[in-house]
């Protein structure tokens, strides 16, 4: 049996936003650093995923092109990790 185009993406998308579930109930919660940490290695996975799935199977990956979502969700990802290291505790 051959999966329809876009299963892959669309099993990744609804990996990710599990993942970004997840790193909101730690903000949540009050651990906002292992929070935010969730959060942006979220964002950096879900761009890895999405420039290793072809354009047919990115599924909900897929927003705008394949250089437009990686690099975005690179940056937001990228950032949120350095903004978990940067600021300073208490």
């Amino acid at each position: 049996m051959t999966r329809p185009d876009g299963v892959s993406g669309t099993r990744a998308y609804v990996a990710l936003v599990v993942a970004l579930c997840v790193g909101l109930m730690l903000v949540a919660l009050g651990a906002w650093r292992q929070g935010i940490l969730v959060l942006g290695s979220s964002f950096v996975g879900g761009a890895v995923v999405r420039a290793a799935l072809p354009e047919p199977r990115a599924g909900l990956l897929r927003v705008r092109g394949r250089t437009f979502d990686v690099a975005w969700m690179l940056a937001v990802g990228a950032g949120l990790v350095a903004l978990a290291f940067v600021v300073p505790e208490g």
